[in-house]
């Protein structure tokens, strides 16, 4: 059997102390399960690559810490797996929790465990298992859009501003008002508020104002008793009803006519309605968060909005800037949405081409956000290759670049985003240039000035 090199046995003297032999090292080191053992001091002896990436942490300032240290779980003060294991005498399983990672980012796993014993068959530690569960919490939210702020993506300066205020908009309990142009992700915002807040047990309710004409909205969202119109054959609760102790989004309140805002601004002012065909007012409480893409001020002056319900949604108000306005976030955004889909698809898109990321740079998005996903889902379809090029551009974007006459050569911000992910690949992993110009699709030369170019060493 190979034994480790005196360099590479001081790499691993924490593993062989809890009398782990070499070659169980090496495979545990190539697991993607983070592997850990502790000893009954809680301190940490051993600690794999899959450890290292999850938590931020390197193997060397890990070892000899104790573990609540580095871990950080949510479980660590009151429900420690150790302490529970050893209370009960049996191995713990699958026990959820959260990490803090070494960035600050809370990430959801899973732990189980088992004993690590002496040849008497003495306990002389705990051997740890994590499971990073990021992407089975992802495709969860997306199916339940359940979302919250950690969903929100975006590094501008504005974008980082309103996401700091986040959670003080919704521990507020105060109406809000979220301006923004079409597909700008004001909903995504709503929701985001509401799952921080003290009302994220209760329904999300949201209804589009202005897909409806006024009487099918006052049915919609006041409800209405059974024999009340023609049709009308059971009770119909209204959006009002439902969101009874949770939120109300009321999205794009700009397009309710003048006639039901008057309606509307009555049920804010006391909290009662009353449902189409009854007689009697029902009560609720509910948090109201109303959108526009229009801007309000604008159309009070002309007289199509009431300046009243205005200041009465108007509390607080969060403005988000169109996606032209913050295209630093376009890199983030493609990640995003790649990785999305690779996982809704099945797929292993790894990104897309600097040519066709230099295009989408430079477009201005007059679908904003939400146009950017429709093209990344449009390139699934075409590109059946490892990234996104050009030509698996929808047409009006590659039409509208020509006409642009803009360089092809990548700008600084791009030049920013490349330096940074070609920084994170070689710290991934630990500076081999090989296997990081094979994760980049580059060859080694190519990795080589680009490395020259940003000055990594």
């Amino acid at each position: 059997m190979n034994t480790p090199s005196s360099s590479s046995h001081k790499e691993v003297q924490g593993e062989l102390m809890l009398g782990l032999p070499y070659h169980c090292f090496v495979l545990l080191e190539n697991l993607s399960e983070c592997i850990f053992t502790i000893d009954l001091k809680k301190e940490i002896n051993s600690f794999n690559h899959a450890a290292e990436t999850i938590t931020g942490f390197k193997r060397q300032e890990a070892i000899g810490q104790h573990c609540f240290d580095i871990f950080r779980t949510n479980i660590c003060a009151k429900r420690c797996v150790m302490d529970q294991s050893l209370a009960n005498g049996a191995p713990q399983q699958d026990i959820p929790a959260f990490i803090i990672n070494r960035a600050g980012d809370q990430i959801p796993i899973s732990i189980s465990t088992s004993f690590l014993r002496d040849e008497k068959n003495n306990i002389i530690g705990l051997f740890g298992i994590f499971r990073d569960l990021s992407e089975l919490e992802r495709l969860r939210r997306q199916i339940t859009r359940t979302f919250g702020h950690e969903d929100i993506i975006g590094k501008d300066p504005k974008m980082r501003e309103i996401l700091a205020f986040l959670p003080d908009i919704a521990e507020s309990d105060s109406a809000v008002l979220i301006e923004g142009p079409t597909g700008s992700g004001k909903e995504l915002f709503a929701r985001a508020i509401h799952y921080l807040s003290s009302r994220q047990k209760g329904p999300f309710i949201a209804i589009n104002c202005g897909a409806l004409p006024d009487s099918l909205l006052e049915s919609e969202i006041f409800g209405y008793k059974k024999g009340a119109f023609t049709g009308a054959e059971r009770d119909k609760p209204g959006r009002f009803l439902l969101a009874d102790k949770g939120t109300l989004f009321l999205d794009e309140i700009c397009n309710i006519s003048t006639s039901f805002q008057k309606d509307m601004l009555r049920v804010l002012e006391d909290g009662e309605f009353t449902p189409l065909g009854d007689t009697k007012p029902l009560k609720t409480d509910c948090r109201i968060i109303a959108s526009t893409n229009r801007d309000l001020k604008a159309m009070i002056k002309e007289g199509t909005f009431r300046e009243d319900l205005y200041y009465r949604i108007n509390v607080v108000k969060i403005s988000l800037p169109p996606l032209r306005e913050r295209s630093g976030d376009i890199p983030l955004l493609i990640e995003n949405f790649i990785h999305k889909y690779n996982l809704l698809k099945g797929r292993a898109m790894r990104g897309v081409t600097n040519e066709a990321l230099s295009y989408l740079i430079a477009y201005p998005f007059p679908g904003n956000v939400r146009e950017l996903e429709n093209i990344i889902e449009y390139a699934f379809i075409l590109c059946k290759d490892d990234y996104i090029g050009i030509e698996h551009l929808p047409m009006d974007v590659r039409d509208w670049y020509k006409t642009q006459n803009h360089p092809s050569f990548i700008s600084a911000t791009l030049a920013t985003e490349e330096e940074e992910k070609i920084r994170q690949i070689l710290n991934k992993h630990r500076g081999n240039r090989l296997t990081t110009a094979r994760e980049l699709g580059i060859s080694r030369s190519t990795l080589w000035r680009k490395m020259n170019k940003y000055g990594l060493s």
